[in-house]
Formats: C-alpha cells, sequence, structure tokens
C-alpha cells in the first residue's frame, strides 16, 4: 500500500478497511487480519494499525472478540456508506460542481457521461468521454 502525504497513515488504513468492505472482500462477521498481521502486511508501525483499528471499532465499523480477535461489523457495510457518503457530499460535490461551473458543462454532457459510465463497467477507474 502506498501512503499519500496530505492524509494521516491511520486513516489511510481506514480507507483501506472502507474499500474491502464496500468490495465485499471482507462481509459481515468476517474475521480480519490481527494487528501485528495487518501492520506487516502494510509495512508500518502496529501502533498506527491499532489506532486505525480503534478509531474503525469507534465507527462500528469492527468489533473486537476479547481473545480471540477482530470482526467486520454486521452493520459495517451501512456505516462506512453513511461515512462515504458524507465526505464526498461536503468534499468531492462542492469541488465537482465548481469544475463543472467553471468549465462551462451542461446536464446533458453530465448525463451523457454518466450513462456511458454506468455501461462500461470493466473500467469504473477512469473518466468517459461523449461522443459529441
Amino acid at each position: 500500500m502506498e501512503f499519500k502525504e496530505k492524509k494521516s497513515i491511520y486513516m489511510q488504513i481506514a480507507d483501506y478497511f472502507f474499500d474491502n468492505i464496500l468490495k465485499e472482500v471482507w462481509q459481515k462477521d468476517d474475521k480480519i487480519p490481527s494487528v501485528r498481521e495487518m501492520a506487516v502486511q502494510l509495512e508500518v508501525n502496529p501502533n498506527t494499525v491499532m489506532r486505525a483499528y480503534a478509531h474503525l471499532q469507534d465507527k462500528g465499523v469492527i468489533y473486537n472478540k476479547r481473545g480471540i480477535g477482530y470482526f467486520v461489523s454486521p452493520q459495517a457495510e451501512h456505516e462506512v456508506k453513511a461515512m462515504k457518503k458524507e465526505d464526498f457530499m461536503n468534499t468531492a460535490l462542492p469541488e465537482f460542481y465548481k469544475m463543472v461551473k467553471l468549465l462551462g458543462i451542461d446536464f446533458n454532457e453530465l448525463s451523457e457521461g454518466y450513462k456511458a459510465f454506468l455501461e462500461n463497467p470493466s473500467d469504473k477507474t477512469t473518466s468517459h468521454q461523449s461522443s459529441k
């Protein structure tokens, strides 16, 4: 995992969990790697992983069975979607609206681009241009 400088490492680890939950790599009540296992896997200090786990536990995404380990909570997907949606609505969407306005993009262009994006399930990470 490559870490970005603009965001704390423990929050990037939390984002890694969010992605795995939303992609259904980890599902409710799945056991997740221990703090030490995750620290080795991500090549970070175990204290940083512990901080991420504490954050995830506070948010209701994971829970601890004492002596057994950490597990994905039954409500994890719901909690993750709610947190990601709030972040998107408050951070990314206003920036998106600003760019739409600055570039003079109209709603029809956006609609066509979004339809093209949905029709191409093999590549959801790149932008799609309308065929105008």
